[in-house]
């Protein structure tokens, strides 16, 4: 052996952690190894050892005022002149312990601390902190929209006396306080957190929110002359640890513990936010941002979060319809798809056209692209939709999947045929038209006259209107929250949508409603081992064919993506983020 190798076995664990930017904490009794600069509080969780806490958030700067992440600190005593510090058996210097505690969220850790989360001291304090939180908090629990979900309830129980000294009147303060169009203020239950403060501030750079008095009067409001009416002001509801910020539109509709969660991703622009949907049912209740550092960070545009009612509209179409004598009756979906593939390939190639959607998954848009080749066309378009990105989450790209249709279909441009398919429509050389997953005259410019000139139009859509009014058979599909599969964002992410809720009435997956239409014009039974039973099977037979996709399969996506292709686009409100954590201001 190396005289290299025997000095650096001689050296102890400890001893090799400055090697490795690390330093060595004692957390709880158990020495540990954490980066160089972490805060107490995130050295804590890093090894699953909770802090409790109110003011702390990683994405947002630490202003130490709420004093619930109170912990003991200790470090080695500082030896006398002439003395050489003493070390244990393991090669630690005995830690000294400090009489009074320490906030876990602005502090850093330093070789050979010591943090103690629990104890007399640490309980002692943080009772005491809970029940000045306590002293005007109304005991409204069982009408708060935040019960179930709220860290005042939470700590109360683990952290609080159990019974209060004061007693006092409580201080009243403005309760149901219109403060913005989407959110509500109950004064009464704040506890002067100020992460939403800090989060308009920092993040949503629209500071409308401050406090106002002193003391115990203590009240949150906004500037005089504003409103909060930022697209991210629903995020301050979500990151408020108590009921005094609520939203408009999910307030007092259910308790979050009768709602199911399912992780999947939003689809209102490229950058697919990752989100939680929560149902009960089949109703999708409210939608949250769901962390991915690589995506949205935390949060997420109201605009986007509240755009799902529709999936329970009136106008939702449930079942097949086909037009007799003028007008839509019902029919069963056989009969549906069987017209559909009678009136698509019943004239020239070139007399028909397809018109999909980037709202499409990459597996619905693999299907569509092996049924324009089946039928022989080579009018093939998606609907492009452009608009200003937001300089934070919303991308100028409105599509969720355009780059999932450059990857499936191998066009850089993929709605580049558009104009042309719309052009040729109106001089009578288009007959036909399959149109999926589009609204025409509301997205792409076609006119009710434009469609009237159609010898045959099938269309699968989610709601009533001109493009459905129109169309000789009705194919109803699935909402985003009603299917599987998987898109590509803007920055070449491949990420998951999952199911939340089955599909409205008899309306099904696109996918399902391509694959018989394949099988029908290729004369694939159902019974045959060629024909697709589920998604799984077309994702393998994608990536099969398409590189990009080799070697993947649905689980292997997981809940946060993974990176597919370099774009070279970036996410502003992340490039924010990277240079604020760079700087210090936050943790991230």
């Amino acid at each position: 052996m190396s005289e290299n190798a025997s000095t650096a076995e001689a050296k102890l664990p400890k001893d090799l952690t400055a090697e490795k930017g690390l330093v060595n904490v004692q957390i709880d009794g158990v020495w540990r190894q954490v980066p160089k600069g972490t805060r107490m509080i995130e050295a804590c969780r890093m090894f699953n050892v909770g802090v409790p806490h109110y003011c702390y958030h990683p994405k947002l700067s630490s202003p130490g005022n709420c004093r619930m992440c109170l912990v003991q600190m200790g470090m080695p005593p500082r030896p006398t002149p002439g003395q050489d510090p003493t070390y244990d058996d393991d090669g630690y210097q005995p830690i000294g312990w400090m009489p009074r505690p320490v906030i876990a969220c602005a502090n850093t850790v330093a070789e050979n601390m010591g943090i103690r989360t629990g104890g007399e001291l640490v309980e002692s304090v943080r009772e005491g902190v809970m029940e000045f939180l306590l002293i005007n908090h109304p005991l409204d629990c069982p009408i708060c929209d935040q019960a179930g979900e709220c860290r005042l309830q939470e700590f109360s129980v683990g952290h609080g006396r159990g019974s209060s000294r004061f007693v006092d009147m409580k201080v009243k303060k403005p309760k149901n306080v219109d403060i913005g169009p989407r959110i509500r203020l109950d004064d009464e239950r704040c506890i002067m957190c100020s992460r939403c403060i800090r989060f308009m501030d920092e993040v949503a750079d629209d500071p409308v929110l401050g406090f106002t008095q002193r003391g115990t009067y203590t009240t949150l409001t906004v500037h005089p002359g504003r409103e909060l009416d930022s697209n991210y002001s629903l995020n301050t509801a979500d990151i408020c640890p108590v009921g005094a910020l609520t939203s408009n539109d999910f307030r007092f509709q259910m308790r979050v513990w009768f709602l199911k969660e399912t992780k999947t991703i939003d689809v209102n622009c490229g950058t697919g936010c990752n989100i939680t949907v929560w149902t009960r049912g089949e109703t999708v209740y409210r939608i949250t941002p769901r962390q991915n550092d690589d995506v949205n960070s935390c949060w997420m545009p109201d605009s986007h979060r509240l755009n799902f009612h529709y999936i329970d509209s009136p106008e939702r179409l449930t079942e097949p319809l086909v037009k007799a004598d003028g007008k839509h009756v019902s029919a069963n979906w056989s009969e549906a798809v069987r017209k559909t593939v009678d009136g698509l390939k019943g004239c020239e190639a070139s007399e028909l056209a397809i018109i999909a959607s980037a709202r499409m998954t990459n597996e619905e848009l693999f299907l569509v692209k092996a049924l324009a080749d089946s039928l022989g066309t080579e009018h093939l378009t998606v609907v492009p939709r452009m608009g200003e990105s937001d300089g934070k989450l919303i991308s100028a790209d409105r599509n969720p999947n355009t780059q999932g249709v450059r990857v499936v279909w191998r066009r850089e441009d993929p709605g580049f045929r558009l104009g042309e398919i719309r052009d040729s429509i109106r001089e009578g050389k288009i007959k036909r038209l399959l149109v999926l997953g589009e609204e025409l005259t509301a997205e792409a410019d076609f006119t009710d006259e434009d469609l009237g000139k159609l010898e045959f139009l099938a269309s699968s859509v989610l709601l009533a209107g001109p493009t459905a009014s129109a169309s000789d058979v009705v194919l109803p599909g699935a909402a985003f929250a009603e299917k599987r599969g998987s898109m590509i964002n803007v920055t070449g992410r491949l990420q998951r949508l999952n199911r939340a809720v089955e599909p409205h009435g008899q309306a099904r997956d696109d996918w399902e409603i391509l694959r018989d239409m394949i099988g029908l014009l290729d004369g694939v039974a159902t019974t045959s081992p060629d024909f697709p039973h589920l998604i799984e099977d077309i994702f393998k037979d994608m990536a099969a064919s398409i590189t990009e996709f080799e070697g993947l399969n649905l689980s292997k996506i997981g809940d946060l993506g993974l990176p597919l292709v370099e774009t070279g686009v970036t996410i502003p409100l992340l490039e924010n983020e990277k240079a604020r954590k760079a700087a210090g201001e936050i943790v991230g």
